[in-house]
């Protein structure tokens, strides 16, 4: 059924429906099945995202008519699909008139995904609205909070060294605690990864005591605060609210230096909001652990990473990984830094819609996936800044000295990068980053042709 008339007004225009306010635009890469008109399939769609069926029903009024979701822009040759939704198409809590990022789920990449007449279709950008906007969460605490506490200014306070606990499962509570002190002598931030929780071989009741010792003896040690992002994440969240009081409980004094992981893309935005709202005093680490089974470029269907890490920014995560832009193991391209400038920036130009935030607080980039030393300065100069978290499991834990001279080897790269220098010649004066060319020879053979003859003296 040929449902165009009602379900795409082409004469719309994007300009007016962004200066009225009142839609939640999606842009989508879409291909009907062979045998569907394009505009057909595109009005099908709309429909079922909406108030549609795939026939004539008795219950429709005119005011359900005022809520369809409308395509108003096609272009078959780029398979571009555009469709304009009414802010009143979406849930709203019964407890404060909120919106919720799952009714936006349901409506926009829900049904529409297993449409029999429907190739593909694959969310690449969204616009929303400044009223939308307001009716989301939001982050509670930003990467400024983490600077305070580490004793640096509240803007452009630079890099934060960070690892991964390695082997990301096995080890058991008191190599953990021990993996985990040596680190923060010479390190910022420490993160659970993305499976570590309550594993029968190290319970959390026992882990994280044995954590927080270690983290106060690495404070007394160095003289510098340090971090730690305990992972929450369970299915059910009355546990992860038990899990959460039980580490600030025992941090106690130093509870406002935990940051909270949620595994945000298996777990669904049900545990970000949870976590935002029960624990708005905490850092809220977003891991998209998964994500790649929709946000993949040979994924067809779903959404993308930008528009995963655009989302998570309205639910409330303080940051979120958003891949090493092909300078570490995890997919992705250079390019891939849009991800990062539409999280933290107020304002960006996406691959479809200008969107601002309105002074949201910003979702910090989380820099994780093969990351070392060696490939810190060319990531920096392509992403333009260093103000993230990098959390480097085997750049910390795999250099040739210790975890600790892993930290400080990341904390020269960066250091190296702001100078302008040179890294073969920053080398010979930063005995951590020299060593990185020994730890990794393979990025350093790649990255800094004829190393070996120019550091032969100073490692």
């Amino acid at each position: 059924m040929d449902q165009s008339n009602r379900y795409a007004d082409l004469s719309l225009n994007e300009e007016d429906l962004i200066k009225g306010g009142k839609h939640i635009l999606c842009a989508y890469k879409m291909k009907p099945k062979a045998g569907t008109g394009y505009l057909a399939g595109a009005a099908h769609f709309a429909a079922e995202s909406s108030t549609g069926t795939n026939v004539e029903v008795s219950t429709t009024d005119e005011f359900t008519k005022g809520v369809d979701a409308l395509v108003y822009y096609i272009d078959e040759a780029s398979e571009e699909m555009r469709i304009a939704y009414p802010l009143d198409l979406f849930d709203r809590n019964i407890t404060d008139g909120r919106m919720m990022m799952v009714s936006f789920l349901t409506l926009t990449i829900g049904n529409n995904q297993g449409m029999g007449d429907i190739e593909y279709a694959k969310m690449y950008d969204f616009y929303v609205p400044r009223r939308a906007v307001e009716l989301f969460d939001g982050p509670a605490k930003d990467i400024a909070d983490l600077w305070r506490i580490l004793g640096r200014p509240v803007v452009d306070g630079g890099y934060i060294a960070g690892t991964i606990i390695k082997p990301k499962l096995g080890l058991r509570p008191e190599p953990f605690a021990k993996a985990a002190y040596e680190f923060w002598l010479g390190g910022d931030f420490i993160k659970n990864d993305e499976p570590q929780g309550n594993q029968v071989f190290s319970p959390l009741r026992k882990t994280i005591p044995l954590v927080y010792d270690a983290m106060k003896r690495a404070m007394d040690e160095t003289g510098e605060a340090k971090l730690f992002s305990a992972n929450i994440t369970a299915d059910d969240h009355n546990e992860m609210i038990a899990r959460g009081e039980f580490i600030l409980s025992t941090f106690g004094p130093d509870a406002d230096k935990v940051a909270f992981l949620v595994d945000g893309y298996v777990g669904g935005p049900g545990m970000i909001t949870t976590a935002r709202r029960w624990f708005p005093n905490q850092y809220l680490h977003y891991h998209r652990a998964g994500h790649g089974a929709i946000t993949s470029p040979s994924a067809k269907r779903g959404y993308t990473a930008y528009v995963l890490a655009k989302m998570a920014r309205l639910q409330g995560a303080s940051g979120i990984h958003v891949g090493t832009m092909g300078y570490g193991k995890m997919e992705g391209a250079k390019d891939d830094r849009a991800i990062a400038y539409i999280i933290e920036r107020d304002e960006y130009q996406g691959p479809a819609y200008n969107q601002k935030w309105y002074g949201m607080k910003p979702t910090t980039p989380i820099i994780s996936g093969g990351m070392n030393a060696l490939r810190l300065p060319g990531f920096f100069e392509n992403l333009g800044h260093g103000n993230v978290i990098n959390t480097a499991g085997g750049g910390s834990y795999g250099h040739i000295d210790s975890p600790a001279a892993g930290a400080k080897s990341l904390r020269q790269a960066y250091e190296c990068w702001k100078a302008g220098a040179d890294p073969i010649e920053w080398a010979k004066q930063h005995r951590e980053f020299a060593r990185a060319f020994d730890s990794f020879p393979q990025d350093a053979d790649k990255l800094y042709p004829g190393w070996r003859d120019k550091l032969s003296t100073h490692r």
